[in-house]
This record gives structure tokens, sequence and C-alpha cells, in this order.
């Protein structure tokens, strides 16, 4: 079971071996999996759960543990846009049986490409850890007789450079003054749009729920959301960079679409979502005079408009 709203990657992962996706409708408010939505989708073939904590907020992870444990299902934790983030105080990626972090460039860290896989399954990591160097047995530091190994599965060459790990861990250390740049430019710029009519702010105002606040995403409603193009083309001619989490719910996508068959009604929530949102920059590069150039810019365009 996954999201319909997400990055492909997180569906490829299940094609690539040989399990078929089901798709679950989203909330409007977090972007999250739809905890009724997962039950109703359950059926005897139902193996795991792969939830994404959606733009950093963290998925209600009660109710998703009470249904897999009604199930026995697994938990996979896609946490590529959840650096930080928490929930009753514990990071994201942690409840799961595994969790999957990314460090692309635009993430929370970079490490230029890669990411990171955790597990609490010891014989997990160790299978992990073998797929990921083209399934030999031993790393080069536990073989006894140098060049000795053997190939025990099919595996890729997935290795981090000691390189880009360096630039992984250096970043690590200023992990918290990250988060915290970007929680303080996120509540900063949803503060300054909250008096525009016609638009909701996807996020999670839970006392257990820690947002990463990977960006800011601006759900238009009414007469606004038929204006989506119109107003990030404003944007871009005043100089404000947006982007869109996701352009298309992951079941409407070509592949998936000739695949599986799409049907809108399924995935409503999804659609508006990818239809009706503009992503706007919170990360820690943005400054406050940007937040104000940002909301300012963010009110001429609509006011053009409506």
């Amino acid at each position: 079971i996954v999201p319909a709203q997400t990055h492909t990657a997180t569906v490829h992962a299940v094609e690539l071996v040989g399990a078929t996706p089901i798709f679950v409708d989203c909330d409007l408010q977090t972007g999250n999996m739809n905890c009724e939505r997962i039950e109703a989708a359950i059926t005897i073939n139902t193996k795991a759960i792969g939830l994404v904590h959606f733009l950093g907020v963290p998925c209600d992870m009660d109710q998703i543990f009470h249904i897999a444990d009604q199930h026995q299902l697994k938990i996979i934790e896609d946490c590529a846009l959840a650096v930080g983030a928490r929930y009753k105080s514990k990071h994201v990626g942690l409840f799961g049986d595994v969790g999957c972090f990314s460090f692309y460039p635009v993430k929370h860290i970079t490490t230029g490409e890669g990411g990171m896989f955790v597990t609490r399954h010891s014989d997990v990591g160790e299978q992990i850890s073998k797929l990921r160097a083209f399934g030999v047995d031993r790393s080069h530091s536990e073989r006894n007789v140098p060049g000795k190994y053997d190939v025990v599965a099919l595996g890729l060459n997935s290795r981090m450079s000691e390189m880009q790990a360096a630039m992984g861990c250096q970043q690590l250390n200023k992990i918290d003054q990250i988060l915290e740049l970007r929680t303080n430019n996120f509540m900063e710029l949803k503060a300054r749009l909250s008096d525009i009519n016609g638009i909701s702010i996807l996020d999670a105002d839970h006392p257990n729920k820690v947002n990463a606040h990977y960006c800011l995403s601006v759900l238009l409603h009414d007469d606004l959301k038929d204006y989506r193009d119109k107003i990030i083309a404003g944007l871009k001619e005043a100089g404000v960079g947006t982007s869109i989490y996701y352009p298309h719910p992951v079941p409407r996508l070509t592949y998936y679409k000739n695949k599986y068959g799409y049907q809108k009604e399924s995935y409503s929530n999804a659609a508006t979502i990818s239809d009706c949102s503009i992503a706007l920059p919170v990360g820690p590069h943005v400054i406050s005079s940007d937040i104000d150039y940002i909301s300012e810019s963010f009110k001429k365009v609509i006011g053009k408009i409506v």
C-alpha cells in the first residue's frame, strides 16, 4: 500500500521488486495517506504499508501501527522530505521496520546524491549492505584475505563515496540549526499569508507532531484554483521560485496509468493537491527580507487576478 500523492520513486521501489502497488488517497490538510483508506485497501495479499511523511509532516503513526498490527503488515517509512520530523518526540524513520532518507541536493541535508537506510532488524541491515555492493558478502575491512570474497545476491552499485559521506556528516552537525531556520521561515511566511482568502497551508498543527518543513505548500481554493499557472508565472516574473509537490498523483503518470488504470474519483484529494498547490521556499538560505518579498509578491499577483 502506497500513497497516490508522492514522488514516483516511492512506487518504483515496489514495482522493481515485482510487487503490486495499491494506491491510497491522502488528506487535504497534510498530504499524508488517509488512515481509513489504508484499512479499506488491505486484502489477504497485502504485505506492507509504504508510508510517506509528506513535505516533512509526520504521519499518524499510532493509527498506522494499529492497522499494521491488526493485519500483521510490515511498515516502510519514506522520510525523503522529513529529516528532523518527529512524532511523539521520536524521529520518523525509527517507527517502522525500515526507514529511507534522501540526501539529494534539494533536501534538508545533501551528499550530492544518495541517501540513508535505517532498520531495527540486524538481518535486514546486513542484507542491504550486501545489495548496495553487487551482492558481495563482505566489505574490504571484513576480508581476512585481501581480495577474497563471494557474491551471495544480485546486488547493485549503490555505495556512497567517502567524499559524499564527509559532506553529509558535516551538514548533520548543523541539522538542528537548519531545522530551526526552516521552522522559523515556515511560520513567518505562513503568518504573512494568513490574511489571503481562498488558500490554505498544508501543515500538521498537532502536539504530537514536529514538522520538518521541507517547503510551504499553498493550496488554492474557490476561484483561485483555476489560476494556478498564472500565479506561478507571476511569481516567476517577480523572481520568486516555486515548485509543485507533485505535479501528478502517481497513478496518473503514464506508466502507472497504462498498467493499472486511473480513476480520478479514487484519488480526488491527491489530484487536488497536484492541480491546485504551489510550493514556496523556506530553506535556510531564505532570510527575513525574502519572506517579506515572497509574501508581498504573492499578494500582488493574486490581487491582479481577483
